[in-house]
């Protein structure tokens, strides 16, 4: 018993040494032109691998370094290039029959780079596809089987750009992929997480699959997003409209069959900002949304986008579409009856300025606008009423006093507003309002129109119909003219000489006509 035992510890001995000295007697790096080619040939592209190293406790072969050559329709660099490649592979067969079945493949610190062109082709559309010349397999050589347990691409740099244009690209930073069960002739689950350069957080989880042989960029996919604290200007996600900022959160789930997106989900904007001279709004706005979108095209329609502002909801449909260097809008928003509070904190990011020391309590407010024209130079046009609410910490009769006829009207600390209708176009080159209608019970009825420059400074012809009963005696219903000035921070309320010397000819007019009138009269003898 006891020599039986010896002689099977020396076996074991033996054995061990074989397997620990076994790879320093065996030159692997003989297999690695059948590795590349095998490689080439299933991705359809070029394969470079560096020095190779065996291990068989693990059953893996690790390549020092791994190149994956670009679409030539696309240019010189190589769409991929790793620190290292990681084959766990069953090592006998790979061994002795030459055989290579790959068990998990894993690529560490790759640096991807995905292009479009202006077609709409993406650089890796041709992954997997037909077989080119520069990638036919070597004599002999079996075509690689990659039905995978697992594939593993770990702390990846990844740039998504476009062949022309100026657009700043997304990069995605620490990016890690799992595919799991991997075929590419079915469906396999798959997890993606990445850091956004410029602030930001991604999770992606799905199914995909099975791989369109012709344009892998066709291959269906389902999956839930979330984006967390997404930041639009330091990103590049704003590049078509500059004015845009902010810290942006999403949380849904879509489907594409490689053509069309359709996804719905609710986003949720912090420091948003929307306007050059905005500042970022304090309140937390929330979209919920269901929107399809063309990714040859570049295009997509808004189905249901429910902002919501507090308890402020407003509703924002329409489509979008790539125009060259920008972002062509045609949206609508509807808002009925909001909490004219809720709206007032978003002002800033409007860059909505009040007269200094004020604000608006209570209310509602209701908007219908269309907005038009590339997003670096929207134009928005449409209506606005505010009915009952108060401008706090202003007191117009108080400001008014410079004009004759509205002096002694009794003032106060806050200016009640019973209803303010106005029609409105703001661009990029100022803001304009006509026919607008201001119903204050202090004074009465105020109408005119006017502008606003992008500075905020001020140019309105207004008149006044005065309904206070102490001065209704004195100014009878003859129209008040007057201009209001400054800016939207400071305003200035100055009469319309120009309006009060037109009145004063027609007066003189009327009075010597009817002076003639009278004189012909008497001449006539009354008759």
């Amino acid at each position: 018993m006891r020599r039986l035992l010896k002689w099977f510890g020396i076996f074991v001995a033996v054995l061990v040494v074989a397997v620990i000295s076994l790879p320093f007697l065996i030159n692997v790096n003989q297999f690695k032109p059948r590795l590349e080619s095998a490689l080439s040939t299933a991705l359809n592209r070029e394969v470079k691998l560096g020095n190779l190293k065996l291990s068989l406790l693990s059953g893996e072969v690790t390549a020092d370094d791994l190149s994956v050559a670009e679409d030539e329709a696309f240019g010189k660099p190589a769409f991929i290039s790793a620190k290292s490649l990681s084959v766990g592979a069953q090592i006998w067969p790979f061994l002795f029959s030459r055989r290579l079945i790959v068990t998990y493949l894993t690529i560490d610190q790759p640096e991807i780079a995905l292009v479009q062109a202006p077609s709409g082709n993406w650089n890796f559309s041709t992954l997997g596809g037909k077989r080119s010349k520069s990638v036919a397999p070597a004599p002999g050589t079996a075509p690689l089987d990659l039905s995978v347990k697992l594939v593993k691409i770990t702390n990846a740099q990844v740039r998504l750009g476009r062949t022309l244009g100026h657009w700043k690209p997304l990069v995605l930073q620490q990016l890690n992929i799992d595919l799991e069960d991997f075929s590419p002739d079915t469906s396999f689950p798959f997890r993606l997480s990445a850091k956004v350069a410029g602030g930001g957080d991604i999770q992606l989880t799905g199914k995909a699959g099975p791989i369109d042989p012709v344009d892998a960029a066709m291959t269906p996919v389902n999956a839930s997003l979330t984006v967390t604290r997404l930041d639009l200007a330091r990103s590049g996600m704003t590049d078509f409209a500059p004015d845009l900022g902010g810290l942006v959160s999403f949380a849904g789930s879509g489907s594409s069959d490689g053509r069309f997106l359709h996804v719905n989900g609710k986003v949720k904007a912090e420091q948003l900002k929307l306007s050059r001279k905005g500042t970022p709004a304090k309140p937390v706005v929330e979209i919920d949304y269901t929107a399809r979108h063309d990714f040859r095209k570049h295009s997509g329609d808004l189905r249901r986008g429910d902002i919501h502002i507090g308890r402020a909801v407003a509703h924002l449909t329409g489509t979008y579409a790539e125009r060259g260097e920008s972002i062509v809008l045609n949206m609508k928003l509807a808002g009925p009856a909001m909490p004219v509070p809720e709206l007032e904190a978003l002002l800033p990011a409007l860059g909505i300025v009040l007269p200094a020391g004020s604000r608006l309590e209570g209310g509602t407010a209701s908007v219908m606008l269309a907005m038009e024209g590339p997003a670096a130079d929207l134009v928005t046009t449409g209506s606005l009423a505010m009915n009952n609410t108060t401008l706090t910490g202003f007191d117009l009769p108080q400001k008014m006093q410079s004009i004759e006829k509205l002096a002694g009207i009794k003032g106060g600390p806050d200016m009640q507003i019973e209803n303010l209708s106005a029609d409105v176009r703001v661009a990029p080159q100022g803001a304009t309002a006509q026919n607008m209608s201001l119903v204050l019970p202090a004074i009465g009825q105020l109408s005119g129109s006017g502008t606003v420059s992008p500075a905020n400074d001020l140019d309105f012809q207004m008149s006044a119909m005065v309904h206070t009963a102490g001065l209704l005696r004195i100014v009878s219903n003859t129209p008040i003219p007057f201009t209001v000035q400054g800016t939207c921070a400071n305003p200035v309320f100055r009469p319309d000489l120009k309006a009060v010397a037109k009145e004063k000819v027609k007066s003189v007019e009327g009075g010597l006509e009817k002076a003639a009138g009278g004189l012909v009269k008497g001449l006539l003898g009354g008759k």
